[in-house]
């Protein structure tokens, strides 16, 4: 079975760069690279022996759902590995996802580690991504083989991989989050009541780009409600609860029992104060691992 890697970028060619120059130097490199590009400007790729398609997808925002299905759906391969534009897969990433889906039928996520503001910014050499990059503080990943994850909403997006005709089995992505946030919760969540397990896959590694960040996501808000109201509406239950308090600690929505409403879009100074500094990258929060209600975690099968 042949593998195809789906990359999806909006103006973010230095990343994309670093993701090219990873693949280039896998163990196991893929049988092609499907590019789905949603930027200003055409993105370029620069000489590799992997075959490249770029896609140019015209689109406002970033609707995340539409972009990922579009590239499985120009994919020639039997196995997909999707990788975020900012993520650099290491040697052995690509060849320990393929060997994991050879053997089962099931939803694989690679060991994203998280890079500082000067990590991979030039030349790279593996052994100092290995160094620098930051584990996630709340998946954990054997140090082989794969680990079964009961939680579905461990699952998220960065770099993970199944069969193809398990994605178009699952019906994709859910076209219906639209932007930013929750399409890949929703994601996970089908995949478990599908019966598919979800497999945390040991040295499999990603190293993910840093760039800007906002803690809460204030940039995102009004995406993030919508999306929200969609998930809550199939699974009643809210996602990215933790993000959702912030807003409305804010002001920035009205969010009481199953009603959630946009109050108002963010000032300049609250996305300024919201914006990470490089200094505190380290202490960044991923509101997508858990779900949860008010005042404590909860997981999604309890």
């Amino acid at each position: 079975m042949g593998v195809s890697v789906v990359t999806i970028v909006r103006n973010r060619s230095a990343h994309l760069a670093q993701l090219v120059e990873g693949l280039r130097r896998s163990m196991h490199p893929p049988d092609e690279l499907i590019i789905v590009d949603m930027s200003d400007e055409p993105v370029t790729v620069g000489p590799t022996s992997i075959p490249v398609r770029v896609d140019r997808f015209k689109a406002d925002g970033l609707p995340l759902a539409a972009a990922r299905n579009r590239g499985a759906a120009l994919a020639s391969h039997d196995m997909l590995v999707f990788l975020d534009v900012d993520c650099i897969p290491l040697r052995d990433c690509v060849g320990l996802l393929v060997k994991a889906l050879r053997a089962r039928d099931a939803l694989l996520c690679a060991d994203v580690r998280y890079l500082g503001p000067d990590d991979a910014r030039g030349s790279w050499e593996e052994a100092d991504l290995l160094k620098h990059g930051r584990a996630h503080p709340v998946r954990t990943f054997p140090t082989q083989g794969v680990r079964e994850e009961t939680n579905a909403g461990l699952f998220w997006s960065l770099a993970f991989a199944l069969r193809r005709s398990t994605f178009v089995a699952l019906g994709g992505f859910d076209e219906r989050f639209t932007g930013y946030g929750a399409e890949d919760t929703d994601f996970g969540f089908r995949a478990a009541a599908a019966g598919l397990k979800l497999l945390f896959v040991g040295q499999a590694i990603a190293c993910h780009q840093y760039h800007d960040s906002y803690e809460p996501p204030v940039q995102h808000v009004a995406d993030i409600v919508r999306n929200a109201r969609v998930f809550q509406a199939r699974w009643e239950r809210w996602p990215m609860e933790g993000w959702l308090a912030d807003f409305e600690r804010l002001g920035l929505v009205r969010w009481q029992g199953n009603a959630l409403d946009l109050v108002r879009l963010p000032t300049d100074c609250e996305m300024a104060a919201s914006r990470v500094e490089p200094a505190g990258w380290s202490k960044l929060g991923d509101d997508t691992g858990t779900i949860e209600v008010r005042g404590r975690k909860k997981t999604p099968n309890t």
